[in-house]
């Protein structure tokens, strides 16, 4: 691993750690600063693709935050880093755990990510974001299909 490459993982380790700080300060604007401007965003909510101008518009985050009462926790475990040249790629798992605006308590959820980066200004910029739960295959007439949020690493 040359030192670069090292230097350019450190990078993107903090600019994932960010999302981690930003969710638990409810800081929408350091969300989307670390997208690039056109992002490719698939996150857990609907629709099937967010649209690039929503995902880099503070408010739309603002809004989400507003859906939860108290605190939102955010951690990511067991990151994987790989750099070539201007672009990267990484995979983990996350874990979000909050109470939704008037529910009486809080859940958890792991899920996992997948982000495309690229290299923009000399800094590093999601340029690609992929999050999914599973869901269970449960293929009988009456099979719910129902995403696995009861799944913990």
């Amino acid at each position: 691993m040359t030192t670069n490459t090292t230097h350019d993982e450190a990078e993107i380790r903090d600019l994932i750690d960010v999302a981690a700080t930003a969710m638990r300060g409810r800081d929408a604007d350091a969300m989307v600063a670390r997208y690039t401007d056109d992002v490719v965003e698939y996150s857990l909510a609907p629709p099937l693709r967010q649209e690039t101008s929503t995902s880099v518009d503070p408010g739309t985050v603002r809004a989400w935050f507003a859906g939860f009462d108290g605190p939102i926790d955010h951690a990511v475990r067991d990151l994987e880093i790989s750099v070539g040249g201007d672009v990267a790629y990484c995979h983990g798992l996350n874990r979000l755990t909050a109470t939704p605006a008037g529910a009486p308590e809080s859940f958890t959820l792991w899920f996992r990510f997948t982000a495309g980066l690229r290299k923009v200004g000399g800094g590093w910029r999601i340029a690609h974001l992929h999050e999914s739960t599973p869901f269970y295959m449960d293929m009988s007439p009456d099979g719910t299909f129902r995403a696995a949020v009861d799944l913990t690493p």
